[in-house]
């Protein structure tokens, strides 16, 4: 139990990598944050284990290097690609830093209720 559970620390802190490298890149552009997106997917895709017949599992390779494209060549095709990305995105700090990167509008998060008032809340405990 103890393997399993350090197994899905790391996956988890490896996704986070992930999604931090492809926040790096959408800042800088730069080719070597693009090729740390592409290496830190490499990493997590050969992890997932391998279906009979199949040879490889490629989503995050597959993802990351449509999402470079689509950071780089932005237009409206492309706009799907990353809005879909920001929808699945979990963390909303992570969401609204990658939305404010790439110029999109303010991605929808949950809201933080305020407390309303109500004027005879504390009456009869004074």
């Amino acid at each position: 139990m103890g393997s399993e559970l350090h197994g899905k620390d790391w996956f988890a802190g490896t996704l986070r990598a992930w999604h931090l490298a492809m926040l790096r890149f959408a800042v800088t552009l730069d080719n070597a944050d693009r090729l740390a997106v592409l290496r830190v997917a490499h990493e997590i895709d050969e992890l997932c284990p391998r279906q009979d017949g199949c040879t490889a599992f490629t989503f995050f390779r597959r993802t990351s290097a449509e999402l470079c494209a689509a950071i780089l060549q932005p237009n409206e095709a492309t706009s799907a690609v990353l809005h879909r990305y920001l929808v699945r995105l979990d963390d909303d700090r992570l969401k609204r830093a990658f939305a404010a990167a790439i110029g999109a509008a303010k991605p929808a998060v949950a809201p933080i209720h305020q407390a309303t008032r109500r004027p005879g809340l504390w009456k009869g405990l004074l």
